[in-house]
């Protein structure tokens, strides 16, 4: 018989649903979109219905293809977005609530209360994490005192909070498992990173129950078994779970100290796999967990930066300045010139991530003259993607204290030949696309697969993996140093305006 892992990658803008063979091959996968709900500005939500509706819709789609069937899946993996957080009734299973999503701001002045009274190096010390609204902590705090009836609920029992991985998880086992893993729990700053369980200090902190909290397990091992999900028999194992950018690292086959890659979405996330050490930055970054493989492996840890703006750079220039009418244009527009002409763009539209940390920062475009042309802001902006994720990597192995191996790319625009060029070039090491870009999906399938035998080992994954295409540095050293100093230079307006 035939053995199949389907993956769930519950995305921020949609959902896909893929089904990977036993010899790691992809063989189908379909997305659903669903809306996003903007209720104020700043504020992000996404409703759970909408989520789960897309979730099923793109079940159904798959099972249409007639890939397998339904008894052929031996396992079910599940990716997702992380830090977007929720409240549901454990007794009917309803939403109390709209998801906050990870993009989501209005729990900054709640976060620069904590940062003003001195918490934020305790906070770092215990979960890793810096004190921001990205995370999910003060979002639990937030619908805990802004949703209806939740006293009453509390007092009963009835109150369950949770990742998306929880929700998913809740649904597909009939509300039998609650339980988040490892790597998204490490998201909320509520877990601490020695124990991997919830710190009671983090808990009083942001004022979340400890029992409205999902059980904390591997990212690799049976957690719950399928129930009551239509087109799927009940039963199938639910043996895979980590957060997105976890499962791309996992799907990359980062798996020694070292590894590294970079999801080029609508921002950029890079993650450097530490092995066993956690390593606490000092250079702005994040410590987390990576994944477990199962419950008597040790977690690995990693260190993630993240530039809030990469893709959605290109997308302003298409949506908002109408420089070029679809994002792949953006290529062919910057090859018209040899260089970005002086012009930088620092693509600070909502504020600075890793390692600045600078939320009030807005973008900069600087260095224009009569003689820029539309190709010289294309550049800049290829350019200003693959310098913010350069100044992350070499802060990462400043903290690793050793050279980073060649780094794994991954996400849509990673298809754009000239950015993986111009970023091999500022970074100054080696990059390798895989054959299978969808390393999220990959990942998700991995650790569902070890989770129930079907590989025996990340030996076995590693020798799934497959490379697509190298891009060797062609930058001198001189040039990447003047290359560098201009955009410093750049950035150091940016942040002056702050």
């Amino acid at each position: 018989m035939a053995r199949f892992v389907l993956a769930i990658d519950q995305g921020t803008t949609g959902s896909t649903v893929a089904l990977m063979d036993a010899r790691g091959k992809l063989r189908a996968s379909i997305n659903v979109e669903f809306p996003q709900l903007y209720p104020q500005p700043g504020w992000v939500e996404h409703r759970p219905a909408d989520i789960w509706a897309s979730v099923g819709k793109a079940l159904r789609a798959i099972q249409r293809k007639k890939i397998c069937k339904p008894g052929e899946i031996v396992a079910i993996g599940i990716t997702n977005q992380r830090e977007t957080s929720l409240l549901w009734d454990r007794q009917s299973g309803e939403p109390l609530n709209n998801a906050i999503v990870w993009q989501c701001r209005r729990t900054t002045d709640f976060c620069e209360s904590l940062r003003s009274a001195g918490h934020e190096r305790t906070v770092k010390r215990l979960s890793g994490l810096v004190l921001d609204p990205y995370f999910s902590a003060s979002k639990y705090r937030w619908l805990l005192n802004n949703t209806p009836g939740i006293s009453r609920l509390l007092k009963n029992g009835r109150v369950a909070a949770g990742t998306i991985d929880s929700f998913l998880i809740w649904q597909l086992t009939g509300g039998q498992v609650h339980a988040t893993d490892v790597s998204n729990a490490s998201r909320t700053s509520l877990m601490n990173l020695k124990s991997a369980d919830w710190d009671a200090q983090l808990l009083d902190l942001f004022q979340v129950p400890r029992d409205i909290l999902p059980q904390i397990v591997p990212s690799s091992g049976v957690l719950g078994h399928t129930r009551g999900v239509p087109g799927l028999p009940d039963g199938i194992p639910i043996s895979g779970v980590a957060g997105d950018q976890q499962a791309a690292l996992f799907g990359q086959a980062c798996f020694g100290v070292g590894d590294a890659k970079c999801t080029f979405g609508t921002g950029s996330f890079i993650l450097m796999n530490t092995g066993s050490e956690r390593l606490l930055s000092e250079s702005g970054l994040l410590t987390t967990v990576a994944w477990q493989l199962g419950e008597k492996a040790r977690p690995v840890y990693a260190l993630e930066g993240g530039a809030f703006v990469c893709g959605a750079a290109v997308q302003w220039l298409r949506d908002g300045l109408h420089m070029i009418k679809a994002a792949p244009a953006i290529e062919p527009l910057a090859r018209q010139v040899p260089d970005h002409g002086g012009v930088e763009f620092v693509p600070a539209l909502t504020g600075l991530g890793a390692p600045h940390w600078a939320p009030d920062a807005r973008g900069t475009l600087t260095g224009l003259t009569r003689g820029t042309q539309r190709g010289h802001i294309a550049r800049a902006t290829l350019d200003a993607m693959a310098l913010q994720n350069a100044d992350i990597l070499h802060a990462m192995e400043g903290d690793l204290g050793k050279r980073m191996k060649p780094l794994r790319v991954d996400g849509g625009a990673a298809a754009n030949d000239l950015l993986m060029q111009i970023q091999a070039d500022v970074l100054g090491r080696r990059l390798i696309r895989p054959a299978v870009i969808e390393t999220t999906v990959a990942g998700a399938c991995y650790l569902a697969g070890l989770g129930v035998g079907l590989w025996e080992s990340t030996a076995q994954v590693k020798k799934i993996w497959r490379a697509q295409r190298e891009f060797k540095v062609e930058l001198s050293a001189a040039a990447r140093r003047k290359r560098h100093a201009s955009w410093n230079d750049a950035l150091r307006r940016t942040l002056l305006q702050t």
